[in-house]
């Protein structure tokens, strides 16, 4: 019993010292004696370290904050005491209004620019944790030139670590905001993080700056400074010396050390810095990966060459150096239960590089066709994307590749498949693309007659009802290929689908683009020859319709708008 009453009245000789220490402060001038202002000051500390949450309210009750603000000068040496007591109640929520309140931000803010590393470290952590999880703070003290302050610190006082830790934790803060960025683009922090991750040797300081680095390079202009400090070289250095390691912070490392790497290619002006003309030993290097046993390392292999293959020249010269068969080996080792995040990377690569006219052919004879097909069972929306995207480059103005792929059932029936994948608006709109691709570069009766077996023209027509006019024109260029090509098989699927009904509304709704009028003509024109359609369109009043667009400011369309409505004429 006896122990127990002398706690309790330790607690209350506790409360009392504390309700006089608050009491003090609040009468307290910058007059005031240094030993009696360091004496109420420690008593919270104290306090604060035995009951942060009770002793907070008791400091924001009392009115103390406001009496905090004028002690924040650099001439006082209770300056670190009073930023450390704000730092220590600003990790409770309920605190950091009152301390904003308080207007303890400004001479925060400007406490960054003194010498004293104590009075710095404490300055920072108080900002931090009045500004955690608040972006419109964070903002705040962007818009209050704290980043160019925090870089200028982290460079001075590289060697203290706890103010660098400080340095770290604000810039991954400040760094998720847009904001921030154009203003770390306008600092050297490229530089001065390249240089402290240099210098590290220990897993979690490393994880601390790639922290920042990660959404500081999503920053086209810090991608390039970055590239020009030596981060890349420094990344191939981890990737070197963890590939092979079994160790979870080195597999951590790999993963996030190639990752990074991807990420800096996304820069025009990075990648091609990197690229150096096909000759640069980082382009060389990431070649390398695509190989490796890593399924991380093949991973950001392949997404690396994905973002070289970003412009027509890099596409070229890869193609010709080789590149195709080792993403094809890559693919081959990934068909049976493969990695999905790689397939879809060689995928993404193999379609980029595509892109250039002169690149089909030979792709073509290289075997890609075959080599994607291979996945076309898979059940992934992602590599299904890939996928289309990459056979629909391929055929893009090749007629015998088209209707080659054009014949094969199989593609055609998981194309017909695929357009009715509404989970998936990627892939449904793709399949709808490659099955009009499929048709208007190979202008083949044979291609068509597979289409309208499997049962593919309703998805056509319903493809020239899309929101996008790019879709809506392919669809209408195929569907005029079929009534010119093969009205008769297709013509029962036309009517069912209404197609003729869907042709009135695009060319009664003044919104519709002048080339989907025009190639709605077209069809028009086609469809006549088929006796039940042709009923159709004369019970529509065409005419009227396109009479109508006689006078339309598109010439061409006027002119098509003639003739259609000649036609119609001939046939009432």
């Amino acid at each position: 019993m006896t122990i127990k009453r002398s706690g309790s009245s330790n607690e209350q000789l506790r409360a009392d010292n504390l309700s006089d220490a608050l009491k003090k402060l609040k009468i307290t001038t910058t007059d005031s004696t240094a030993d009696s202002l360091e004496g109420c000051l420690d008593c919270l500390l104290q306090a604060l370290a035995q009951n942060n949450m009770e002793t907070s309210e008791k400091i924001q009750k009392s009115g103390v904050l406001q009496v905090f603000a004028g002690l924040l000068t650099p001439q006082s040496s209770c300056t670190a005491k009073v930023a450390n007591i704000i730092a220590e109640v600003a990790r409770n929520e309920f605190m950091r209004n009152p301390c904003v309140d308080a207007g303890l931000i400004p001479p925060l803010v400007q406490l960054l620019n003194c010498k004293d590393q104590e009075v710095l470290l404490q300055t920072g952590r108080a900002l931090g944790n009045i500004c955690y999880d608040s972006h419109t703070l964070q903002s705040q003290l962007i818009n209050m030139g704290v980043i160019p302050t925090l870089v200028k610190l982290l460079g001075i006082h590289c060697q203290n670590a706890a103010l660098t830790e400080m340095c770290l934790v604000a810039f991954g803060n400040l760094a998720e905001l847009e904001s921030s960025k154009e203003q770390f683009a306008y600092t050297n922090i490229a530089e001065e993080l390249v240089k402290l991750f240099k210098k590290q040797i220990e897993h979690d300081k490393k994880e601390m700056i790639f922290e920042v680095l990660a959404p500081l390079a999503e920053n086209d202009v810090i991608k390039l400074q970055l590239v020009e400090a030596g981060l890349v070289e420094c990344l191939l250095e981890i990737v070197q010396k963890t590939v092979d390691s079994d160790k979870e912070d080195d597999i951590a490392e790999l993963k996030t050390a190639s990752d990074l790497m991807v990420l800096l290619l996304l820069g025009d002006e990075s990648m091609q810095k990197l690229f150096e003309g096909g000759k640069g030993s980082v382009f060389q290097r990431v070649l390398s990966w695509i190989p490796s046993n890593s399924h991380q390392l093949q991973l950001a292999g392949a997404l690396a060459i994905a973002n070289f293959a970003r412009n027509d020249g890099n596409c070229i010269h890869m193609v010709d150096n080789g590149i195709v068969q080792k993403l094809m080996d890559l693919l081959d080792r990934h068909v049976e239960d493969g990695n999905v995040t790689v397939q879809h990377a060689a995928l993404s690569a193999l379609r980029n590089l595509a892109i250039p006219v002169v690149n089909k052919a030979k792709m073509l004879s290289a075997g890609v066709a075959e080599a994607v097909l291979k996945f076309l069972r898979s059940e992934m929306p992602p590599v299904q994307f890939k996928l289309l995207g990459t056979l629909r480059m391929l055929i893009d103005a090749q007629a015998e590749a088209a209707e080659q792929l054009g014949k094969n059932v199989k593609l055609v029936e998981r194309l017909v498949e695929w357009c009715e994948a509404k989970d998936h608006a990627g892939v449904m709109g793709e399949s709808n693309r490659l099955l009009s691709a499929l048709i208007r570069h190979s202008k083949s009766k044979d291609v068509i007659r597979t289409i309208v077996q499997s049962g593919g023209i309703k998805h056509l027509v319903t493809m020239a009802t899309s929101e996008h006019v790019i879709m809506q024109n392919e669809a209408l260029v195929a569907l005029a290929l079929i009534a010119a090509l093969e009205l008769v098989t297709a013509e029962k699927d036309l009517e069912n689908a209404q197609l003729v009904q869907i042709l009135h509304r695009l060319l009664s709704d003044d919104r519709s683009a002048p080339e989907i009028k025009y190639n709605s003509m077209v069809l028009i024109c086609a469809l006549i020859g088929s006796e039940p359609l042709q009923k159709e369109v004369q019970s529509m009043a065409f005419l009227e319709v396109v009479s109508k667009l006689r006078s339309h400011e598109n010439k061409t369309v006027a002119q098509q708008a003639s003739l259609t409505e000649q036609r119609l004429a001939v046939e009432s």
